[in-house]
């Protein structure tokens, strides 16, 4: 199962609250590409696919494909903000390395 904290709750929300027209919900995948073989994708959705696995957080609705909750099983997504900058974090159990970017990871 995919995780968001409470603080990255929020944040999607507050993002979402500003569309026009309002999405359905958010979409969170692995593609391919990066240093280390494979990135996140965070996207507005309008509909889940029809084999997304959907997760509700009260009224945020998370879509998942199938391919990418391989990879993202046990992980939860966080919203950070520091002097370095701010955005979303993903603390995943799966990744076996990371890139000196910190932007892509291999499983």
């Amino acid at each position: 199962m995919v995780q968001l904290t409470e603080t990255a709750i929020g944040k999607v929300n507050e993002i979402l609250s500003s569309q026009e027209p309002k999405p359905a919900g958010l979409r969170i995948s692995v593609v391919g590409g990066g240093c280390s073989g494979f990135s996140y994708s965070m996207a507005f959705e309008n509909s889940p696919g029809m084999l997304d696995k959907t997760y509700a957080f009260g009224e945020l609705k998370v879509f998942v494909d199938q391919a990418s909750l391989l990879y993202l099983e046990g992980a939860e997504v966080d919203y950070v903000e520091s002097i370095e900058g701010s955005g979303f974090k993903f603390n995943n159990p799966n990744v076996k390395s990371t890139c000196g970017c910190g932007s892509s990871f291999s499983a």
